[in-house]
């Protein structure tokens, strides 16, 4: 046995000696003992032209002693090839068994370039790769690059995406790598489908999610680009929708996506396994913390008996309640909701349980990802600060209160232990996008004509968290600019203060005479009074005046000045005038006088004569909203109230108060109600009168099928322009119902709508004397009806003939809405049922505008 030992021993001795290969790692070598006893100094390099001796010999790591041993020569050639400097290591014996390594380098890349990309720019792609101009080239990195730049094409929806890397030669060991991207058609979602829902159609469920069907509009957005990361979202967007309606079992099983080859596209399908739809059986609240009334937090649940069981009011109630709790002074208190499902009824017994939670306190707050948002406008959005009790609800309002900025593409908090058991560490985790905004807008109405806007805004300026406006609007009939400024936490409290500064004219056009300019500033403040409800109140001083062509304000009965003698220069009677005194007509040869070219209605004179006009008001507006979604309701209540007393200082004085109602209600098959409720009256305060100005003008905004201010009180002389004088009262009433074109596409965003409206306006009490020009009021009168051969009756026509415009007016029509990639658009097309005798109809109309 010992013999046997021996000569294994000697044999591998004898064949390390002459050179014998025995199992080694590739590019190894097994070197004689004399060689083992060489240190790290001994290593002979060869080949290397940018990597000096001495970093190729580091990587050699020597035993006691300094001597180097198999092992760690082994070590050595394998930390080499690591670096990625080296195509080829080899390690060989030299004379006297002097270990010498032999490198081959990778080359150096001289630059970087990307040909057929058109749709991302080779800044990014720059920023993707790992390959970098003047680093070393490897062939290993290059395979990443390609499968990267692929994966990047691929998030953008072309999935037909190749990527090739070419690598061309250059003297002193140098390359250049440019890789070729042949980028495809975009790969779209050409069907969504929807498996095992009853309750609610594929069409309104199309409206939940963000994926979307490709169309013949796809070009201007990217919802329809696949994105798997979005499918999923979608699947949780479907669940909490369901949720919302009361099917607390439901479960979005799979989101299902095949590739069509023939359409070059995916299809998408989700799979739902509804449930039962729940009501609220009973509600009940209980607690364990001593002396605490758990159902004295009853007001700030959200929750109702009978009602649909909501997850989301739920939510908000144990937010509210825990919030609430806190404030009470029980800051570690704990509100779990709990429900237990009764199948036959299809109820749900829902509890909410207060309890004391864990005694944990905030140690920090560390906030990461903000390279221009301050720290103080990330911090002031939380109710607790380090110190504070650790309250989750709190917490989860800071997020949604920090989404809600817009600031931020993503805004997540999480929690880490803290130096003891009791603290933990907040970390809010955020990362920032652009705020600013350029815009070129433009549009057309029926009513104003063609409208362009050019304006600049940023939402977070300075990374201060203020908000700054300009614009500039030129259109045909209105022009004008505005400044507006924001600054969201006046004096560190929660209050906005808002500035604005504007100037607006408007031009005469087919429903007015007369232009304006008006010159105004109005700073306000705004309060959030809870969720759903706010208050803003405001302060307005603006200076207005009319322009008028000067041939539609030249009538004047006053044939001498002031003092009975003196002849008046702008004496140019009408056709009452000279009929009453006999004396002849002037500047007139068809018996018409001053009427002769069209005369402006008196109050529109008035308002001209008395120049400028300085108005300052103090108001406030409240606004109760629980839409659903404000730029697409389907369910939920809109209500504001507003008021303006004018009369702070300022030329005139009023007291106007306006209310909007607006509620929405889901019917079947996509159908949704919408009840519009409207009304508003003009009070005199003082003696001051009412300017002819300062009247609600109302037309379609009130009943379609009526052209702008075509409804209400108006001037009747038929010489004259016949404006609208508007009036101190009005009310409106209006039922629609809005449906899906299930026939199209849910993606091209059209809707139809039939209506019925009602409404009035009346009560004028604007002027209606003016003894400047000597006229008077004459009430509505047959006679007033002046010819070339017969003028007027005496004391008739003589200044303001008017209807008062005591009529209901009423209508039907329908309308098609479209929510389209140029911004909203609606086309309506309306009879009037009844109307005034001096109504002015216009049956279609059409507004809209986009941006660009």
């Amino acid at each position: 046995m010992k013999f046997g030992l021996r000569l294994r021993g000697g044999l591998l001795a004898t064949l390390i000696m002459f050179g014998a290969p025995v199992f080694a790692p590739v590019g190894a070598v097994f070197v004689s003992s004399s060689a083992l006893a060489q240190t790290v100094q001994s290593i002979s390099v060869e080949g290397n032209r940018r990597v000096e001796v001495e970093t190729i010999r580091s990587y050699f790591k020597p035993g006691p002693g300094g001597r180097l041993d198999q092992g760690a020569i082994d070590d050595g050639l394998k930390a080499l090839i690591e670096t990625g400097l080296f195509q080829d290591v080899k390690i060989n014996r030299g004379a006297g068994g002097q270990i010498v390594v032999s490198v081959v380098e990778n080359p150096v890349i001289g630059r970087i370039a990307f040909e057929g990309n058109k749709k991302i720019k080779d800044e990014q792609l720059t920023a993707e790769v790992q390959s970098k101009a003047r680093g070393t080239f490897s062939r290993a990195m290059v395979q990443s690059d390609t499968l990267r730049i692929a994966e990047i094409y691929r998030r953008s929806g072309r999935y037909d995406v190749s990527v090739t890397p070419e690598i061309i030669e250059q003297p002193n060991n140098r390359v250049d790598l440019i890789f070729t991207v042949n980028e495809g058609a975009k790969t779209g979602v050409k069907s969504i489908e929807f498996v095992g829902n009853n309750a609610f159609s594929s069409y309104r469920l199309r409206d939940v999610i963000k994926t979307h069907e490709s169309n013949l509009l796809s070009f201007l957005s990217s919802g329809d680009i696949y994105d798997p990361d979005r499918v999923e979202a979608d699947r949780d967007l479907i669940r909490r929708f369901y949720l919302k309606n009361g099917f607390a079992d439901v479960q979005v099983v799979a989101a299902l996506t095949e590739y069509d080859p023939e359409k070059k596209g995916f299809n998408v399908t989700f799979k739902i396994e509804e449930g039962q739809q729940y009501r609220v059986g009973t509600l009940d609240f209980r607690t364990s913390i001593p002396n605490f009334d758990a159902s004295s937090l009853r007001s700030f649940s959200r929750v109702n008996v009978g009602s649909l069981y909501n997850v989301e009011s739920v939510e908000k109630s144990v937010e509210d309640m825990q919030i609430e709790a806190s404030r009470r002074g029980y800051a570690f208190a704990v509100v779990r909701p709990g429900g237990d499902r009764n199948f036959d009824a299809h109820t749900v017994s829902v509890v909410f349980n207060i309890d004391e939670g864990p005694r944990t306190y905030i140690e920090r707050i560390n906030i990461r990802g903000n390279t221009r948002t301050r720290d103080y406008v990330i911090r002031r959005e939380f109710d607790l600060s380090e110190g504070d009790a650790y309250n989750r609800a709190l917490v989860d309002r800071a997020e949604r209160r920090l989404k809600n900025l817009d600031y931020f593409k993503s805004v997540k908090i999480t929690t880490e232990p803290g130096s003891s058991s009791d603290r933990v560490v907040l970390i809010v985790d955020l990362e920032e996008k652009s705020t600013g905004d350029f815009s070129v807008s433009g549009g057309y109405s029926t009513t104003d004509g063609a409208l362009a806007e050019v304006s600049v805004s940023e939402r977070n300026l300075l990374g201060r968290g203020l908000f700054a406006k300009a614009s500039v609007t030129y259109g045909q009939y209105a022009r004008g600019y505005s400044l507006s400024f924001v600054e969201p936490y006046l004096l560190d409290y929660r209050v906005a203060l808002g500035l604005d500064l504007y100037q607006r004219t408007q031009l005469a056009n087919n429903y007015i005479s007369y232009g304006t300019k008006t010159l105004g500033f109005s700073p306000r403040l705004g309060f959030s009074l809870r969720e759903d409800l706010s208050l803003q109140l405001r302060y307005s001083i603006y200076q207005q005046e009319i322009t008028l062509p000067s041939y539609l304000a030249n009538c004047n009965n006053n044939q001498f000045l002031a003092d009975g003698v003196t002849p008046n220069p702008a004496f140019n009677p009408s056709p009452a005038f000279s009929n009453a005194t006999g004396i002849p007509l002037a500047a007139s040869t068809n018996g018409l006088g001053c009427y002769s070219d069209g005369e402006a209605s008196l109050p529109v004179r008035k308002e001209l004569a008395n120049g400028k006009t300085l108005t300052s008001a103090l108001g406030y507006t409240l606004t109760y909203n629980t839409l659903d979604n404000n730029k697409n309701p389907t369910d939920g209540l809109l209500i504001d109230f507003r008021q303006d007393f004018a009369g702070v200082g300022g030329d005139v004085s009023y007291l106007k108060t306006v209310a909007d109602a607006k509620y929405y209600q889901s019917l079947v098959s996509d159908l949704v109600g919408l009840v519009h409720l409207q009304g508003g009256i003009l009070n005199k305060v003082g003696s001051t009168d009412l300017r002819m100005l300062d009247h609600f003008q109302m037309g379609p905004n009130l009943v379609r099928g009526f052209a702008p201010n075509g409804i209400g009180p108006r001037d009747l002389n038929p010489y004259g322009t016949q404006d609208a004088l508007g009036g101190t009262k009005y009310w409106g009433a209006s039922l629609e119902l809005q449906m899906p074109f299930w026939f199209l596409p849910k993606e091209v965003g059209l809707k139809g709508a039939v209506y019925a409206d009602a409404g009035g306006l009346f009560d004028y009490q604007g002027p209606t004397t003016w003894s400047v020009t000597n006229e008077m009021t004459t009430t509505r009168n047959s006679s007033c009806t002046p010819s070339t051969n017969n003028p007027a009756t005496p004391g008739t026509c003589t200044g303001l003939v008017y209807d008062n415009g005591n009529v209901v007016r009423s209508s039907v029509g329908v309308g098609l809405i479209w929510a389209s990639p140029f911004g909203p658009l609606r086309f309506d097309y309306a009879v009037p049922l009844t109307k005034g005798k001096n109504d002015r109809v216009q049956e279609f109309r059409f507004g809209g505008g986009t941006s660009f």
